[in-house]
């Protein structure tokens, strides 16, 4: 997790996303096939396009993965229904090797509640662990950094928070700001951050705070451990197409460049969960077309 917070120049920020768009635009060519293709001196992709399994939520695991593959994605972020952290170890075993058959590896897992219950949180520590996770999109009780302090440091798995946006009843999530996530985890272990969601940081202007997604990320600087990207129709209440609402790819992306970003950026798409490929394709074609445009 040390990678998270090197490599600041926006040079070296287009170079990996270049890598990262080959493997997400060519269904038949996986990120190795492409290394080769660039060259065998090619460094390993740090900046990965990847997808949250919600987006595929309506789908068995085989059925997202065989859609993922399909986009030639090659990465993703899991959650519970996909990779069950009840799994046991032949469970765990028979889910990988899925994941394998069908090219795509799991590097994060989330929305993942923390408390102060340090055995708790073991617990999912190891669950991270056995499956090789890099990374939990989180949403954790202030009460609960005490425990995730050492457990950051054991594992060395990131606990990226995750803001929600509206909570309900007029209230917004307690997370809800790159600024109130920056000052509860300032003290804290350096692999403690966030998890940015463009769609939910638009959502907060239906109650008045109106988050511009480029600059949450400039809040967090190097504690940027993830991204869910979307776009999102405030009036509609929808999550859209990148471009359709008011998510600036091109800004965030620059915004990454900025703090040295080297994690998962995972489209998350809540709109159309009986059939999301075709706009997760578009989302997929433009976030393509926003790094050419910073290269």
């Amino acid at each position: 997790m040390s990678d998270f917070v090197s490599k600041n120049s926006r040079r070296v920020f287009v170079k990996q996303a270049s890598l990262a768009l080959l493997g997400t635009s060519l269904a038949t060519t996986s990120i190795l096939k492409a290394q080769e293709f660039l060259g065998k001196k090619q460094p390993t992709p740090k900046i990965i396009l990847g997808v949250q399994t919600y987006t595929y939520r309506n789908f068995d695991l085989e059925t997202a993965l065989k859609k993922m593959k399909e986009l030639g994605v090659t990465q993703a972020e899991f959650y519970q229904k996909h990779i069950p952290a009840t799994s046991t170890p032949e469970q765990l075993k028979a889910i990988l090797n899925l994941c394998k058959e069908y090219g795509v590896k799991p590097v994060a897992f989330g929305v993942q509640k923390f408390t102060k219950d340090h055995d708790a949180n073991k617990k999912m520590f190891d669950f991270g662990k056995a499956v090789g996770f890099t990374a939990f999109s989180a949403d954790p009780d202030p009460d609960s950094f005490e425990s995730l302090d050492k457990l950051c440091a054991e594992y060395k798995i990131a606990i990226a928070i995750h803001p929600h946006g509206p909570a309900g009843k007029g209230q917004l999530h307690r997370w809800y700001s790159a600024e109130l996530i920056m000052a509860g985890v300032k003290d804290h272990h350096p692999l403690i951050g966030s998890c940015l969601d463009t769609g939910h940081l638009i959502r907060s202007a239906q109650l008045g705070k109106n988050l511009d997604p480029a600059t949450e990320v400039r809040t967090m600087g190097k504690r940027n451990f993830g991204m869910h990207l979307k776009d999102h129709d405030n009036k509609k209440h929808t999550d859209v197409v990148f471009g359709k609402g008011v998510l600036d790819v091109d800004s965030v992306l620059k915004a990454l460049s900025d703090v040295g970003f080297s994690g998962m950026i995972s489209i998350e798409y809540e709109a159309n969960p009986q059939d999301p490929s075709p706009d997760l394709k578009a989302c997929i074609d433009i976030f393509n077309t926003a790094v050419k445009k910073i290269s």
